[in-house]
C-alpha cells in the first residue's frame, strides 16, 4: 500500500497525484475517496490536474471523462479505461492497495482457467 497523505489534506473536489510504477491520482467527493491510474488513456496527460464533476473526471487535454468508480470512459476521445485502485482511510490518512506487478492502463489479463 501506499500513503497518499492525510484526509484533512484533500479538500472536496481535489485531487493528489502520487508516483508509484504508475503514477496514480486520488479524488475526494463528498467525503469519498477514489484512486484511478492517473495517465489518460487517450494521450499522456496528467488526470489529478482534470476537472472533478460528480464521480468522473475530465482530462485538461482533450476532454475525455473516466468515471471514478469503475474508470471506463463516457465516450470518445478516451477508448480505454483506466485501472481503478481500493482506497483505505486509517487514522486520517488515505492509503491506496497497488498491486505490485499491475498491468499498464487498458490491458486485458487472462484469466487462469
Amino acid at each position: 500500500m501506499i500513503c497518499a497523505g492525510a484526509v484533512s489534506d484533500l479538500p472536496d473536489g481535489e485531487s493528489v497525484r502520487i508516483e508509484a510504477e504508475v503514477p496514480i491520482a486520488v479524488f475526494n467527493v463528498e467525503g469519498e475517496f477514489y484512486a484511478i491510474d492517473d495517465t489518460c488513456t487517450h494521450q499522456d496527460a496528467s488526470l489529478s490536474d482534470g476537472w472533478v464533476e460528480g464521480c468522473a473526471v475530465e482530462c485538461p487535454l482533450h476532454a475525455a471523462c473516466f468515471d471514478l468508480r469503475t474508470g471506463v470512459p463516457s465516450g470518445p476521445p478516451a477508448r480505454r479505461p483506466v485501472r481503478t485502485h481500493e482506497v483505505i482511510v486509517s487514522d486520517g490518512l488515505l492509503y491506496v492497495n497497488v498491486p505490485a506487478a499491475a498491468p499498464a492502463a487498458g490491458t486485458l489479463v487472462a484469466e487462469a482457467v
